[in-house]
């Protein structure tokens, strides 16, 4: 039975490997013929292409029977004999040579042919290879197979039986009879289905204007007819018994098939409807003239793109001073509203955000107009709303006046030669005006550059060059050294952002890093020493929406940055640069208030919970060091270290400088040792962490006893570390401690939510001369979210806002997108990011 088997699966290969051209070519002929070209095909086109046809067919055919080969039964056995360990068939029917008449050597040959015998009973048929890849190297089959599925999907085996009345007749006729298919295909950006109008009974039909429809006719020549008053044709009307026709519905009307097995719709043409947007609100701007327009827009289809026109309103400009001429020409300021990256487009709201403050018509009267499109090309576009557009507010007088006199240059050239005196004036009596000499020389350079314009009239690029270096002055003028202090941070963070995307070394990283701190720092202090109890803005100070953060965390919030980056997860050191870049640009710093006093319990709590997360982690970087060490003894600078779990943490977590290779105060040192070291160290901080359980402040909330749970199951794992160090499995111990900083942070997290439901504040560090970040009202959070009414930072209230979350996440995931596809970013980085797209 198995040889049997095997010989019918080798005559299966013999027909595959000889005969593949000619199923090939069958399917090649037949998918034309399924999708009906033979019937459209002029009679010399079908003629030709049918010898063709059979020229091809017969020369396949004979091609596989020159290579096919009856498969025999030896063939057969052979094979199977073949894939059997010893050959054990070949064995049964070979005779003892040598010893023959020797009972020894004789009982041996009978029980290795007892052997061979029980060997052929396991035999089992030999699958057949089917695989013609070396004859078909293009795969000319395979292409033919989809041709020949596509026509089975989409044509009709009926229209092959026309082969044979033009073969007898020549004409365009199918079969016996007439017959008809037809086709409404709407608009693709409807999103609807195509509709086969063989299954649409008689009567009414409602599609949508602009589709498209498909009428073909089978049969002899005029037994069908087409009428219909949809198309509102009048030129290039064909026959109404053409084989194939096709237009477009612009109206509703009927379309008639007239004849055997007629049929007639009343089709209604459903209109596209116009887009729609509205103004939900007043315009809005932050403390820098950052603009927040929100608006609403709409359609049946979904909005393809949108776009905002501001024009300036000359009749409600007050024209005193500069502004008395008449304006320079003013280019129409347009800008692009946007658009939700995915999902919906059929109704969504977003914000209009944008910083124009450096335009010519920043803080003039103008008029707003919002315009949106539909894909069938329909704008609408709302009434002109008058507005005053959003600019940065100076208060420091002399740049106010600095101000003033850049907006007379843009608004007119013609006020050169005024803005040139009133800056003589200015500049005649220096004293108590410039806060340092820096400033007074960069105004003497701009009436000097002013001068030498006069002489030869200003043009185009001399009044751009003029108005950027009276926009740098006023700047300069207003912050003082703060803007020394922000370009200088600035820079740190462009050479550190550059760094990320070239892959530094860790000395560049150290170095950069470093830069960072110190640029930092000064930017810190000098916002601190700015500070007063009234600063002078337009917004009113709220002591209550404060926040407190201390120098010590932003320092942890540098270091995990640089962990990250030697780690090589440059994505996610990319996204907490983004956090503290907004975070330095939403502060305002003011020192701290009520410094003097001693810490409530609930800062002490917190404060001493962050030293535990801080030392537990230390902890868990020496026993990794460990660990590594066990598998590359003295090559333990080459390891990446360990993170934590790819998480910031909640800012809480990240050693500081320093602290290796010292001991803190409950006796948990960094740097290595052997397991018993590490286990001692691990009790102590489970013992230090139950003595912090125990002081913690009574509170009668849900968030309370989540945090509780949360510090209890943190001393749980602490005490598994403890003895997984001592039994030496270091591995375990780290999975252990790294359960036990996810329970300590979301202990502190909620501690600090339930302190927060309790009107008290964690706090971040009390200690006279600290920095207070105190958010501007309205402002939102580095990560979007408005500031609290307790001042945490943090706070988990209105998750990212509405202004601006939809274009933060187009931003966010096409950073991703185009990240994941850079083939030099390391392996570990892209699968972090292709992790993150599977998410989203």
């Amino acid at each position: 039975m198995p040889v049997a088997v095997t010989r019918i699966g080798m005559l299966a290969e013999q027909v595959v490997r000889a005969f593949w051209p000619l199923w090939t070519v069958i399917f090649l002929v037949l998918a034309p013929l399924l999708m009906g070209w033979h019937d459209i095909a002029p009679v010399s086109v079908f003629w030709g292409g049918a010898v063709l046809s059979v020229i091809a067919i017969a020369g396949a055919f004979i091609w596989g029977l020159r290579h096919f080969r009856l498969p025999s039964h030896a063939q057969a056995l052979a094979r199977l004999d073949a894939s059997l360990p010893g050959r054990p068939i070949a064995a049964l029917a070979d005779t003892q040579a040598i010893g023959r008449g020797d009972p020894a050597s004789e009982a041996v040959w009978r029980a290795h042919v007892t052997r061979m015998a029980a060997r052929t009973r396991d035999a089992r048929p030999v699958e057949p290879d089917l695989r013609v890849a070396e004859s078909d190297p293009y795969g000319l089959r395979f292409i033919a197979l989809l041709f020949f599925i596509t026509a089975l999907l989409f044509g009709s085996v009926l229209r092959v039986g026309s082969v044979g009345d033009i073969a007898r007749g020549g004409g365009q006729t199918l079969a016996t009879g007439p017959v008809w298919e037809g086709w409404v295909a709407p608009p693709a950006y409807t999103g609807k289905p195509s509709i086969y109008l063989n299954d649409v009974p008689a009567g009414a039909l409602r599609v949508p204007k602009g589709s498209t429809v498909t009428i073909r006719f089978y049969g002899e020549v005029g037994a069908l007819t087409l009428a219909e008053t949809v198309s509102a044709r009048t030129e290039g009307l064909g026959a109404a018994t053409d084989a194939a026709q096709s237009f477009d519905i612009v109206q509703s009307g009927t379309l008639t098939i007239s004849g055997e097995n007629g049929i007639l719709w009343t089709i209604t043409a459903v209109p596209d409807s116009p887009p729609e947007v509205i103004l939900t609100g007043p315009v809005e701007s932050d403390a820098l003239g950052e603009m927040s327009q929100p608006f609403t827009a709409l359609d049946d289809y979904g909005v393809e793109s949108g776009t905002a026109t501001i024009t300036l309103n000359l009749a409600a400009v007050d024209r005193r001073h500069g502004l008395a001429v008449e304006p320079d020409p003013f280019d129409l300021l347009v800008l692009d509203l946007p658009m939700p990256f995915s999902g919906d487009r059929t109704e969504f709201q977003d914000f209009l955000i944008e910083n124009l403050s450096e335009h010519p018509l920043a803080n003039l009267p103008v008029t707003l107009q919002l315009a949106v499109t539909d894909a069938a090309g329909q704008t609408v576009t709302t009434p002109p709303e008058p507005i005053i557009l959003p600019g940065r507010r100076f208060f420091q007088p002399f740049a106010k006046a600095v101000i003033e006199q850049r907006r007379d240059l843009m608004w007119s050239k013609a006020n050169a030669r005024r803005i040139n005196q009133i800056l003589r004036a200015i500049s005649h009596r220096p004293e108590g005006l410039f806060s340092n000499e820096t400033s007074y020389l960069r105004l003497r350079a701009i009436i000097r550059r002013m001068d030498s314009m006069a002489e030869t009239g200003m043009d185009e690029a001399g009044q751009a060059e003029i108005v950027q270096a009276l926009w740098d002055l006023a700047i300069q003028l207003e912050d003082g050294r703060l803007a020394d202090a922000r370009e200088r941070l600035r820079r740190a963070q462009e050479r550190l952002a550059e760094a990320m995307r070239d892959g530094a070394t860790d000395e560049e990283i150290a170095e950069l890093m470093q830069e960072l701190r110190e640029a930092t720092n000064d930017y810190m202090r000098m916002l601190a020493e700015q500070a007063e109890p009234s600063d002078g803005t337009d917004q009113a100070d709220n002591s209550q929406n404060t926040m407190q953060m201390s120098q010590d965390e932003l320092q942890a919030l540098m270091d995990r940055i640089e962990e990250l980056m030697q780690e090589g997860r440059m994505a996610e050191a990319a996204e907490l640069m983004e956090q503290l870049n907004r975070l330095m640009e939403n502060m305002r710093v003011t020192m701290g208030e009520g410094g003097d006093g001693p810490p409530g319990p609930g800062q002490q709590s917190m404060q001493d919970l962050a030293d535990t997360l801080r030392n537990q982690q230390n902890l868990s970087d020496d026993a990794f060091r460990d660990l590594q060490d066990q598998f590359n003894p003295g090559d333990r600078n080459n390891g990446q270290q360990p993170g934590q779990d790819g998480q910031q943490g909640d800012g809480q977590g990240v050693g500081e400088e320093g602290q290796q290779g010292q001991q803190n105060d409950n006796g948990a040192g960094a740097g290595t040792g052997d397991a018993g070291n590490l286990a001692d160290r691990q009790r102590a901080l489970r013992d230090e962490l139950q003595r912090q359980r125990n002081g913690l402040p009574q509170l009668d909330n849900d968030s309370a006893d989540i945090a509780r749970r949360s510090l209890d199951r943190a001393e749980g794992a602490m005490d598994e570390a403890e003895n997984a160090l001592r039994g030496g499995d270091l591995a375990e111990a780290i999975d252990q401690q790294a359960d036990a900083m996810d329970a300590l942070r979301n202990g502190m997290r909620e501690l600090g939510q339930a302190l927060a439901e309790n009107q008290g504040q964690p706090g971040q560090g009390g200690e006279q001369g600290e920095a207070r970040a105190r958010p501007v009202p309205g402002e939102r959070d580095p990560l979007g979210r408005q500031m609290g009414t307790t001042g945490q930072l943090g706070t988990n209230q209105e998750l990212l806002g509405q202004q601006d979350i939809n274009r933060r996440a187009e931003e966010l995931l096409g950073e991703i997108r185009r990240r994941s596809a850079e083939q030099d970013r390391p392996e570990i980085e892209r699968d972090y990011l292709r992790r993150l797209l599977d998410q989203f």
